[in-house]
């Protein structure tokens, strides 16, 4: 079956934006956060136009390639522009999780209003046998709390923003994870871990 993981920059402090993130605003303050994009001479295999650090292509395009479709938050979505009508991965499908009405749809995008497990199940239907990445901080809250997050990458970077969007909201209670992989990267640590059961 497939895998349902999170791959996240975030701050020293755990925000994935800055502050004043939105609509033609993107991440307000917090690009600093995705500097790590376009400071080097590897070209992403997958994202034209991405110039990383070889350890960082490395580690950017691994996950880039397992993924099929996306779950995105509201936030995310409207934050993003909504991706241009299309998706934040060029080959994926976008499921946005929003309970309210969301009239500018494309064909790339599916609106899910009936939770997080429902929209899952849908990304995973689509993304037949690659994985699900999920998209934004309440998202990926929603999913550990539900049990239904297999992996969580974060692309940390070593900053303290001071203050935006936090990545992670309030769970029920613990969540255990096993580190499986560091690489330190130019600008950025890659931290990625698996959620134990």
């Amino acid at each position: 079956m497939s895998k349902v993981f999170s791959a996240h920059a975030v701050s020293v402090d755990g925000y994935i934006t800055g502050r004043g993130p939105g609509a033609g605003r993107g991440l307000g303050d917090g690009t600093t956060l995705f500097d790590w994009y376009f400071d080097g001479d590897t070209p992403s295999q997958v994202f034209d136009g991405f110039r990383l650090s070889e350890p960082s292509a490395r580690v950017f395009d691994a996950l880039a390639g397992r993924v099929g479709a996306i779950v995105a938050g509201r936030n995310t979505y409207e934050d993003s522009d909504r991706f241009g009508g299309g998706s934040p991965h060029p080959a994926a499908g976008l499921f946005v999780l929003s309970h309210r009405p969301a009239p500018e749809m494309t064909e790339r995008q599916t609106l899910v209003t009936t939770g997080i497990a429902d929209a899952i199940a849908a990304a995973r239907q689509d993304a037949g046998d690659k994985d699900v990445g999920l998209m934004g901080g309440g998202v990926v809250t929603e999913a550990l709390a539900a049990g239904l997050v297999d992996e969580v990458v974060l692309h940390q970077v070593p900053v303290l923003l001071g203050g935006g969007r936090p990545f992670f909201r309030a769970l029920p209670g613990h969540v255990r994870l096993r580190l499986v992989d560091v690489v330190a990267a130019p600008g950025v640590t890659h931290l990625h871990y698996e959620v134990e059961r």
